[in-house]
């Protein structure tokens, strides 16, 4: 938890700290991820996608032990944060990308909102891998709402 919760804060500011992530990273790692909860793996790669510093150790790591975990507890932000960290970062986890369209199909896309909606298919498209059901519920879903609550931005990630 304090290891992902410092290069989260490092990583909302904005601030580069390449040997303090390299050193996250490697800790992470020698302790086997042992402590991480659902939000943790997700903030842990959000963190170091959105610092711009690859881990693709740690990636995978994670993607291994999400799959292990059949995203058992994870949210839908922690879903779609895993996935945005995955598509930016540019790691391939074809396991990952498959296991989150199944369980956000399971969850019937429950405590999605417009951003999460536009993030989980922004992420599939930019990693480039299909998930023809979930864009389709996600199609549905905002055709169902009218569009109401998306803002231009949302609009563009999701077509």
């Amino acid at each position: 938890q304090n290891l992902t919760n410092m290069v989260w804060a490092f990583a909302t500011a904005g601030v580069h700290a390449n040997e303090l992530y390299a050193a996250v990273a490697d800790e992470a790692m020698r302790q086997q991820l042992h402590g991480f909860n659902p939000q943790g793996y997700a903030n842990i790669v959000w963190s170091f996608a959105t610092a711009g510093v690859r881990a693709d150790k740690l990636y995978s790591a994670v993607a291994d032990e999400a799959v292990r975990l059949k995203l058992r507890g994870f949210n839908q932000q922690n879903l779609t944060n895993m996935v945005w960290a995955f598509a930016t970062a540019g790691v391939h986890a074809n396991e990952l990308y498959a296991a989150v369209a199944d369980e956000a199909m399971r969850q019937q896309l429950h405590g999605f909102n417009p951003q999460g909606y536009a993030n989980i298919v922004w992420s599939f498209a930019t990693a480039g891998v299909r998930a023809d059901k979930l864009y389709s519920a996600v199609a549905d879903e905002a055709v169902r709402l009218k569009l109401r609550g998306f803002n231009q931005q949302n609009l563009t990630n999701m077509v």
